[in-house]
């Protein structure tokens, strides 16, 4: 979740005028700033975490393994003081998610126990948390539904229109990172991939995939 107020939601004016006080909250709960390298793993799957990790800049990754070693790469993203371990915090239940930094940068460790307490003072501070995770949870339910029922190339296609709506989970330029991604074999993602570019709706940019046509994207997922 980021730490600022969504840009959508029932209590966007009131969390836009209590967010002085959210950050000073986090900035009072916070331990000290820990510097991660590319490669460094922030937060563990299976793991017990008793902080929260806020990262202001930087690029990070998030995927879980399976007993069988295969790993789903749910994607990158580009922090803008983003927070990690608010699902942990308020479940007490291991990290679902690994995060590994894919770029050098700093986070905030913030300890779980004095921010649950800042909580039970400041009730109000609260409604960040309530907001943002209904707000990824309803998008990540709606990419899970169209990865379920949609082919490859569609959902190719479909999350880089996504893109243009609002902040997206970045993809990587790694082809097997994005196979992992997309829940398939690196020779299945090239092929859908190649298919969208033969057909003039997506083309080969230098950071990967691009739109090539917007009008055509869009008759292809009948928007």
């Amino acid at each position: 979740m980021q730490r600022q107020p969504y840009p959508i939601g029932r209590f966007h004016a009131e969390l836009k005028a209590l967010e002085p006080r959210f950050a000073a909250a986090l900035a009072e709960c916070s331990l000290h700033l820990r510097r991660y390298l590319p490669g460094d793993p922030i937060m563990c799957q299976g793991e017990q975490s008793e902080c929260l990790y806020l990262v202001e800049s930087g690029r990070v990754s998030l995927n879980s393994t399976v007993h069988s070693g295969r790993i789903f790469q749910l994607g990158e993203i580009a922090c803008h003081h983003q927070i990690f371990g608010e699902m942990e915090f308020f479940s007490a239940t291991p990290v679902q998610w690994s995060v590994v930094a894919e770029t050098e940068l700093d986070a905030s460790v913030i300890c779980a126990h004095k921010l649950a307490q800042r909580l039970l003072d400041e009730p109000a501070l609260t409604l960040f948390f309530a907001s943002a995770l209904a707000s990824d949870y309803l998008d990540t339910l709606e990419i899970t539904t169209s990865r379920l029922l949609h082919p490859i190339a569609y959902n190719i296609a479909f999350e880089l229109w996504r893109e243009r709506q609002r902040t997206p989970m970045l993809g990587s330029r790694k082809r097997a990172r994005e196979a992992a991604r997309f829940g398939t074999t690196e020779r299945v993602y090239r092929r859908a991939l190649k298919e969208l570019i033969e057909q003039g709706i997506l083309s080969e940019g230098p950071d990967g995939p691009a739109i090539a046509d917007l009008d055509k994207l869009r008759a292809y997922l009948d928007l």
